[in-house]
């Protein structure tokens, strides 16, 4: 999406449409935004769900958790404001918690990951409750693909790490 996106501006600019070229920056940086968001949404929530099917022993157990605690809740896992990720690792219990904040407090790398998904969730937050169609993204599409790419650490991440700590 990034590239297409990249594509599209870069024609525009050849062109000389610079009008247009700014009209479709606005709009391709804010669905450039929501794509990420919701596709670690996505991602994050088949990860819980996965783990709680292999954990489980009953399927009750799977659609009990997919009922109450994935469906319409992921924006209440996380603190969007903090700058790490607790509130949502702390769901999986106190001494997952534990394992990692070490984890996080030795990887820089997953702390930066951390800080640019909940950056990203944050500015999507922003974007889809103070007017849409009004709304100024200060962040360039760039930005927005870094964030993107440091956050994948974290996303692609927690799946291994729940599982490690389960054994």
């Amino acid at each position: 999406m990034y590239g297409e996106f990249s594509s599209l501006l870069s024609f525009l600019e050849e062109e000389r449409e610079i009008s247009f070229r700014g009209i479709a920056d606005e709009s391709l940086r804010k669905a450039l935004l929501l794509a990420s968001a919701s596709y670690f949404e996505k991602r994050l929530s088949d990860a819980v769900l996965d783990f709680v099917e292999e954990a489980a022993d009953h399927p009750a157990i799977l659609a009990s958790v997919r009922v109450k605690a994935v469906a319409r809740q992921y924006h209440t896992w996380f603190d969007w404001d903090a700058r790490n990720a607790n509130k949502f690792f702390r769901l999986f219990g106190e001494g997952f918690l534990r394992k990692m904040k070490e984890q996080v407090e030795a990887d820089a790398g997953l702390r930066e990951g951390i800080a640019a998904f909940l950056e990203i969730g944050r500015e999507r937050n922003r974007l889809v409750h103070e007017d849409y169609g009004n709304f100024s993204l200060e962040k360039t599409s760039e930005e927005i693909y870094g964030l993107h790419q440091s956050a994948m650490l974290f996303v692609e991440g927690f799946a291994g790490s729940v599982r490690r700590f389960s054994r």
